[in-house]
């Protein structure tokens, strides 16, 4: 192979997985403010609608866990092509369609590149940056990976109030056609392609357990935890979920490796960054819907006040990865979920008169927290992992992280609505407002959905004081030799790409 005997340049490969990432993560936040301007203008109900979310989100969960098996197939230049070419592509028909039907199969094959290029990114960094570079490596990334969801509720705010919600796929369309035309330049191969058996029926079970559980989580924020449709999906998922496990530990060449748990860092890496996953969606869907319901703040302006965090979260990710590269990730995660757990605590106690200044400073300074966390525990328990199950490591984080993400979503909504419901029902009952006064109700239905925000914010201050005391027990490790099993590839590429 050609990288065996040139030199790997790094920086040109670094740079087009980043556009392409920033690019897809955009995209997948970008439609959330737009979509009440959507059901007005394609007619078309909220049920129907989140299918622009949800559809997006489960591509993304049945995609993921093959990423592995696809990276053993196919060349990282193929693969590269193949997610971004996808996504273009679906960003096109997006942008061009005249209904929905066609505006959610463009938002479906959008996904598919996504899911395809998200855990092949994680998987380049990790193979070309030796141990001791990856911190400042997967730093980088995270500015990717954090800075393009919080861009995007701002630029779309400021779209939707001023043009036709088709402008946001245009301009999306550029970014993703540069990051196809450079990216097919200057990506190389960084892997030996294999012939994997394909398991057919472990593709089966994992579609129907990983997309049984998110589209059941994600529907619940909608329909409730009671909904005959929540409770089937979740039933078919947790079902397919369990044969499959005991399907991949049982056959030679799984797709997905559930041996990488059998490591004890990234295992508890893995299950603080689900529980910091899922606490970040906190403040990503209840301060916009406390912003725009019981503030009357429009659209660009909650968009807006998450932009600073957006933008410190973005700078202080390479400096945490260099940080990471000196010290670890142990003292970094507990300052950062220190702060994490101060700034969510202050959040659960928001009034109908918090000012919006103080809302921005408590917003900037839990991104604050957050930059510290999420790609140095990910990268302190990758760290363990010999480079024969990188691909598979990758790939179940990536997973674990959008099964948490629709948890999250669906946990705190529910919490939201079920404690909103009860506090409105207090007032009622205990006589302090009647049901035919239409003011009174008014303001009660404030004051309890201002209450079940809080409460939703209390339960997610107690997720990071659990992510916190784990945090305690987080080492540095070297990646682990196995017996019998060698790896010549990555430390050639390392030696390489110096």
């Amino acid at each position: 192979m050609s990288t065996a005997t040139a030199p790997l340049r790094r920086g040109p490969i670094v740079a087009a997985l980043l556009i392409g990432a920033f690019v897809a993560l955009l995209a997948q936040t970008l439609l959330n403010v737009a979509l009440p301007i959507m059901m007005e203008d394609l007619d078309i109900g909220a049920n129907t609608i989140q299918w622009l979310s949800n559809g997006y989100l489960l591509v993304n969960g049945v995609l993921i866990p093959v990423s592995a098996y696809l990276i053993d197939r196919f060349s990282t230049r193929q693969l590269f092509i193949t997610a971004v070419g996808l996504f273009s592509l679906g960003t096109i028909l997006c942008a061009v369609s005249p209904n929905f039907e066609l505006l959610l199969t463009g938002r479906l094959i959008q996904a598919a590149g996504a899911g395809i290029l998200m855990p092949l990114m994680s998987f380049i960094f990790l193979t070309i940056f030796p141990v001791h570079e990856r911190g400042k490596a997967m730093g980088m990334m995270g500015l990717a990976m954090i800075f393009a969801p919080a861009v995007g509720p701002t630029l779309s705010g400021w779209v939707v109030e001023h043009y036709d919600w088709r402008v946001l796929f245009y301009i999306v369309l550029p970014l993703s056609l540069f990051a196809l035309i450079y990216g097919a330049f200057a990506m190389k191969n960084v892997t030996q392609v294999s012939k994997p058996k394909f398991d057919v029926f472990g593709v089966v079970l994992s579609t129907l357990g990983f997309g049984g559980l998110l589209y059941g989580f994600s529907d619940a924020g909608h329909d409730g935890w009671n909904s005959t449709r929540v409770i089937a999906s979740l039933v078919v998922g947790v079902i397919a979920l369990a044969l499959f496990l005991w399907r991949e530990l049982t056959i030679d060449k799984p797709i997905l490796e559930f041996r990488v748990f059998k490591y004890n860092m990234y295992s508890l890496t893995t299950v603080i960054n689900v529980i910091i996953t899922m606490s970040m969606f906190s403040g990503m869907i209840l301060l916009p819907i406390y912003l725009q319901k019981i503030r009357g703040f429009s659209p660009m302006d909650a968009g807006l006040l998450l932009l600073p965090g957006a933008i410190l979260m973005g700078i202080m990710s390479p400096i945490t990865g260099i940080i990471f590269d000196k010290i670890g990730a142990r003292w970094l995660s507990v300052i950062g979920l220190a702060i994490t757990t101060v700034t969510t605590y202050e959040f659960s106690q928001l009034t109908a008169d918090t000012t919006y200044t103080h809302m921005i400073f408590m917003y900037t300074l839990r991104m604050f927290g957050m930059s510290m966390l999420m790609m140095p525990i990910q990268t302190a328990g990758m760290n363990q992992l010999p480079a024969r199950l990188n691909a598979h490591g990758s790939a179940m984080s990536q997973t674990l992280r959008n099964v948490a993400g629709a948890l999250g979503t669906a946990f705190l909504v529910t919490i939201m609505t079920n404690s909103a419901a009860s506090r409105v029902k207090e007032l009622v009952i205990g006589g302090q407002i009647a049901q035919t006064d239409e003011t009174g109700m008014k303001e009660a239905i404030q004051q309890g959905t201002i209450f079940g925000i809080n409460h939703a914010f209390e339960i997610a201050t107690w997720m990071t004081v659990a992510a916190l005391v784990l945090a305690f027990f987080i080492k540095k490790v070297k990646p682990a030799t196995e017996a019998g099993v060698t790896d010549q590839t990555q430390p050639q590429l390392q030696k390489q790409a110096k």
